[in-house]
């Protein structure tokens, strides 16, 4: 079946190979070496901005600070009941200000593969993300009630596998936008750190399974899903804490419509972390993660509950 036409952002992200992560990388004009206090910038997220694991803060990423010019690198695996996520990407940081990204993720769909007659089936997904800071300092604002605001756009496209019938069966397109807004709130004298995120999105598992459906009638419009996350800082190196992610529920509709009952519903995203800075330029985080239910009519209804480990480097 022939694809329909994309547009040229869309068309780029197809075409874009690992070697533009490198590309990004040399392109920086300076590193900083100065840098942020630890783990205030955050880490670096499944989709490569900074903040949480799962979640966008309103943090810029790299250790850069105002007048600076900043790189981070990161690589991250999640393993559940039923599947497995690898990510990994880069992200520039300018002047503690705008920040762009570039991520893949490899996600190994397990039972789903093998009931669909596609064992080892991999699905990969590129992002291209940015975000601009518009308001506020978390840490210059942190003895006043003024969080630090930033907006962000996530472009994202689902390679070509041979879930591409069923997803068009579905209803359901291979690339996707996601726009958000977060507000980071750093109370450092208590040493917790607050965010919430608001994201618009049409994507199904965020574009793991595509965006949006229409078959049955199925909601194909953005909706807006709550992102939170809380953090302690246990001491300057380490911290502890929780996160939420809401999720679109887009395809269970139009699982009904193709007899699968409550077969593709979904769930949102939580977990439980604990992040360590052994130095300036290294974090490592691992968590407990609870993603919810990811095509129960294939994985007997199971929550994918599981582990989650990340490194990042950031200059």
């Amino acid at each position: 079946m022939k694809h329909p036409k994309t547009s040229s952002t869309h068309r780029a992200l197809r075409l874009w190979p690992l070697a533009a992560a490198a590309a990004l990388l040399a392109a920086a004009p300076a590193h900083a070496d100065t840098g942020k206090l630890l783990l205030t910038g955050g880490v670096s997220s499944v989709e490569g901005a900074a903040g949480g694991g799962i979640s966008p803060w309103a943090v810029i990423g790299s250790q850069a600070t105002e007048g600076e010019v900043g790189v981070s690198a990161y690589a991250s695996r999640a393993v559940t009941r039923d599947y497995g996520l690898s990510a990994y990407g880069v992200a520039v940081g300018i002047h503690d200000r705008v920040e762009l990204s570039l991520g893949q993720q490899d996600f190994d769909t397990g039972v789903t593969g093998t009931a669909l007659g596609l064992p080892g089936l991999r699905l990969k997904q590129n992002i291209v993300g940015a975000k601009l800071r518009v308001a506020g300092d978390a840490v210059l604002d942190s003895d006043s009630l003024m969080p630090q605001i930033a907006v962000g756009v996530q472009f994202k496209h689902l390679q070509s596998t041979g879930l591409d019938a069923t997803l068009t069966a579905l209803g359901a397109k291979r690339h996707g936008t996601d726009v958000y807004v977060s507000a980071t709130k750093l109370f450092l004298a208590q040493g917790i750190l607050v965010n919430g995120t608001l994201r618009a999105t049409q994507a199904n598992q965020g574009g793991l399974l595509g965006f949006g459906a229409t078959l049955g009638g199925a909601n194909n419009g953005y909706e807006l899903q709550p992102e939170i996350s809380v953090a302690y800082l246990l001491s300057s190196q380490l911290a502890v804490g929780f996160e939420y992610r809401g999720m679109p529920n887009k395809l269970q509709r139009a699982g009904q419509a193709a007899g699968l009952g409550d077969g593709l519903r979904a769930g949102d995203w939580k977990d439980i972390f604990i992040a360590w800075a052994p130095s300036k330029n290294v974090s490592l985080t691992a968590a407990w993660v609870d993603l919810g239910r990811i095509v129960p009519a294939t994985t007997g209804n199971r929550k994918q509950t599981g582990v989650y480990v990340s490194a990042q480097v950031a200059f």
